[in-house]
């Protein structure tokens, strides 16, 4: 059996790809906005490949519009402290510093377990730069991951952006993007 990580990964991998049975199983409790925007992945679907997880990535997702690094998390709780695990703060740090050099958007993704409608936020983590483009405008849209006075990273899944806002917004096509910006 799969670790509960393994798992979200995986449930997260076939929601960007336009996996069927996935989007039906994840729409059941989602509102109407929430239904649309997942079941628009059927026809703008993502390549989302598993990575090894060495950048702190767990996937990656291409398409021929965007293509952004994700790190998932999972948790019962809404409140996902980096502190607590030094290991979390080395990841987003590496994370960083490989997203600065090659100008994309490092995304978290945090599944909140037990959550009706959509479970999944999503943030992005503070590079530092503007980023050009389309990934410059999803920048400035996807809410950052706060950071403590002590410098550290915190994650609250209710200050992050719903996925399913995130596919719509996503799907939009640049010209519409900057006019929603």
């Amino acid at each position: 059996m799969a670790a509960a990580g393994e798992r979200y990964e995986r449930e997260l991998k076939y929601l960007l790809s336009g996996d069927a049975k996935t989007l039906r199983t994840m729409i059941k409790t989602c509102d109407d906005a929430e239904k649309r925007a997942y079941t628009s992945m059927l026809d703008n679907p993502f390549v989302v490949i598993r990575a090894a997880g060495s950048l702190g990535v767990d996937l990656v997702a291409l398409r021929w519009d965007l293509s952004f690094p994700i790190e998932v998390k999972s948790s019962a709780e809404g409140v996902l402290r980096f502190s607590r695990n030094p290991r979390l703060e080395e990841q987003a740090v590496k994370m960083i510093e490989e997203c600065q050099r090659a100008s994309l958007i490092p995304i978290y993704a945090f599944r909140l377990k037990g959550c009706h409608g959509d479970p999944w936020r999503i943030f992005s983590l503070p590079l530092g730069s503007a980023l050009r483009g389309k990934m410059g405008l999803v920048q400035n849209t996807v809410p950052q991951i706060e950071t403590s006075h002590n410098g550290n990273f915190i994650m609250r899944w209710e200050n992050g952006m719903k996925l399913s806002k995130f596919i719509e917004y996503v799907g939009i096509e640049e010209d519409e993007v900057r006019q929603h910006s």
